[in-house]
């Protein structure tokens, strides 16, 4: 691991992400890997759980040189500790937008979880059909959503506090010849000059995360409503092969 990203998700984590593989120091971890990923839930369960042992944080991040996002930024100050070596990134925006951003983008998917029922019911047997989606989606709910915002992200005020607060956690508690407290708008000089490593002649990374996320939704809602119409003709499907089957049976 050759760099810790500590900034909450939303703050420009997937442009840094793809700045620093640009730099060559992926590839990257993110929440993305937990989705391609179901068997890694569990390690990340076990981590976000308070009497947890000690997790083996090398042996998991074996061949990834970045961590960024959720899960990992929620656990930082450990993969500091595994990783003495590893510098730290703090993504930064104003509460306001990053707030306005999340609500829209990723807490939207809470919604597949703690709606009403049929919308909940069909999330579950999607989870059939897409366990990493579902599971990434029960993981957010209880490491993000409960565990980070106390089940309040909906009060506006009360969730920009928690953002702010956990930023000014990470530069009290991280040395400061080891943090760089980074706005993806300032662009390659900062990252680049804090790194040691020339920026390339090219523009910085831009990517359109909120777009990005819109279409993992849709992708998502689509995938919960088809899943339940998909069981139903499986089912009938099936219900028909044994119903000839007995009456084949019956005539022999």
């Amino acid at each position: 691991m050759r760099v810790v990203g500590a900034g909450f998700g939303r703050t420009g984590t997937t442009s840094l992400k793809a700045a620093l593989e640009k730099l060559g120091f992926g590839p990257s971890y993110s929440l993305s890997e937990v989705f391609a990923n179901p068997e890694h839930l569990g390690f990340w369960e076990a981590a976000g759980c308070p009497t947890r042992e000690e997790m083996n944080w090398e042996g998991f991040l074996a061949g990834y040189g970045v961590a960024v996002d959720w899960p990992a930024c929620s656990f930082y100050e450990e993969l500091m500790e595994a990783f003495p070596e590893a510098p730290v990134i703090l993504t930064v925006r104003d509460p306001a937008p990053w707030y306005e951003s999340t609500r829209s983008t990723i807490y939207e998917l809470r919604r597949l979880t703690t709606g009403p029922l049929p919308v909940r019911a069909a999330f579950a047997l999607a989870g059939l059909f897409a366990p990493g989606v579902a599971g990434t989606v029960r993981l957010a709910d209880r490491l993000v959503w409960e565990d980070t915002f106390d089940g309040r992200f909906e009060d506006r005020a009360y969730a920009m506090e928690v953002f702010e607060r956990h930023n000014e956690a990470v530069r009290r508690r991280v040395p400061p010849e080891r943090l760089l407290v980074f706005d993806v708008r300032e662009g390659w000089a900062p990252l680049c000059d804090f790194l040691g490593v020339e920026a390339p002649d090219e523009p910085f990374p831009c990517l359109n995360e909120a777009r990005e996320m819109r279409r993992r939704l849709i992708g998502l809602v689509a995938l919960s409503a088809a899943a339940p119409a998909f069981a139903l003709l499986t089912g009938v499907a099936a219900t028909a092969f044994l119903v000839r089957r007995v009456a084949r049976s019956r005539h022999r």
